[in-house]
């Protein structure tokens, strides 16, 4: 009889050779996970079947009624809560822009073979739940605790590893501690007024505001306070830049916040196959959405040719929702022929997209600037 393991199930991570298309396993996930139709920059919201969606492995038979959520470890009163006594807990809403660690990865050369993203892996919604801090200090973080880990219920095997998907943040982060980068972190059970969807993490989910979505643990069904660094799959393993210049195994940077970004909503209306958009002459208004999680940004620009000169959009300051993508608009005067659309945006920090995408073996934080061919007839 043949001997077989869980490792025979994936492959290992490759990057596709030159010329090569597609593949019909990155079909398969691509049909799975849809991004964000770019027309539906025009919500602010964005609805819950239009937002992206990435499931790791399977969406779990994860039904309210029998669910719970255990924090243990490092705690003084281990809890176990159903989903009445989490709702029972003082609620917040957050409106937070979401947006996967892998977008633009397929616009990469060489291409890192993966969820093949184009650049529509982001989605605005308003969450609603209990403070991450609070069940914290429910249950009572013991001083040496030095991470919390978040279980999911989705259970696969990635690279030849069997697991669940976790991921962990620094307690500090985790219980809220001053205004940086953890604070506003949910145990979210709604979205946009609803409860969750199943492919959104139903019954309860993790958000955490202005971090890349593999922090957004879905199906939340464990908290684990410990006093060492988590060295899990989805922390070490996947989701580190490495460089070109680095080895495979290198243990490269974590990916944390979100690079700044602006999107522009296809001008126009398509051609079906190729997406270039027609305009006709004249002016033309332009808008969309920008976004870090960095800080609020603070300038849009605009080129129409193909990113040679640069002018600056109206972008909308970022008012009561300090995770929340910005608006933009501006003019464009069209003239007949052939134009490439590009916008970028400089968030608070300094940080602005690139016009040339630095490569890193898994594809992420690609926030090379948006190019649209349009056609001006």
């Amino acid at each position: 009889m043949e001997q077989v393991s869980v490792q025979d199930a994936s492959a290992p991570a490759r990057t596709a050779a030159a010329g090569e298309g597609i593949s019909r396993e990155e079909l398969a996930l691509a049909a799975r996970n849809h991004g964000l139709p770019l027309e539906a920059l025009r919500y602010e919201v964005t609805p819950p079947g239009l937002h992206y969606v990435l499931v790791h492995y399977d969406i779990p038979a994860a039904g309210p009624d029998d669910w719970r959520l255990a924090v243990r470890g490092l705690v003084r009163t281990p809890l176990s809560l159903d989903l009445a006594a989490l709702r029972a807990l003082p609620s917040v809403t957050h409106r937070v822009t979401m947006e996967c660690a892998g977008n633009g990865r397929a616009l990469l050369s060489p291409r890192p073979v993966s969820q093949p993203w184009l650049t529509g892996a982001v989605g605005t919604a308003d969450w609603t739940g209990v403070p991450l801090h609070l069940v914290l200090a429910e249950a009572g973080v013991r001083p040496e605790a030095l991470e919390a880990v978040f279980t999911g219920a989705d259970h696969g095997v990635e690279r030849g590893v069997e697991q669940d998907y976790r991921r962990s943040l620094p307690v500090g982060a985790a219980a809220g501690e001053g205004s940086g980068e953890g604070s506003g972190v949910l145990l979210a059970h709604t979205m946009n007024g609803r409860p969750l969807p199943p492919q959104h993490g139903s019954p309860l989910r993790l958000v955490v505001p202005g971090w890349y979505g593999m922090a957004h643990v879905k199906w939340l069904r464990e908290i684990t306070l410990v006093d060492a660094p988590f060295t899990g799959f989805q922390q070490s393993v996947a989701y580190r830049y490495r460089r070109a210049d680095e080895a495979p195994d290198s243990p490269g940077e974590p990916v944390t916040r979100i690079e700044p970004r602006a999107l522009m909503a296809p001008p126009g209306f398509p051609d079906f196959m190729s997406r270039t958009r027609v305009v006709h002459p004249g002016p033309v208004r332009l808008h969309g959405r920008a976004w870090s999680g960095y800080g609020p940004v603070v300038r849009v620009e605009f080129s129409g040719d193909g990113g040679r000169t640069w002018t600056e959009a109206a972008v909308e300051p970022r008012g009561p929702h300090p995770w929340a993508w910005q608006a933009w608009t501006c003019v464009w005067e069209a003239v007949p022929g052939r134009h490439t659309l590009s916008v970028r945006a400089t968030d608070g920090e300094g940080r602005t997209q690139p016009l040339e995408q630095p490569w890193n073996r898994g594809g992420f934080g690609n926030n090379l600037v948006q190019r649209v061919p349009v056609l001006c007839c």
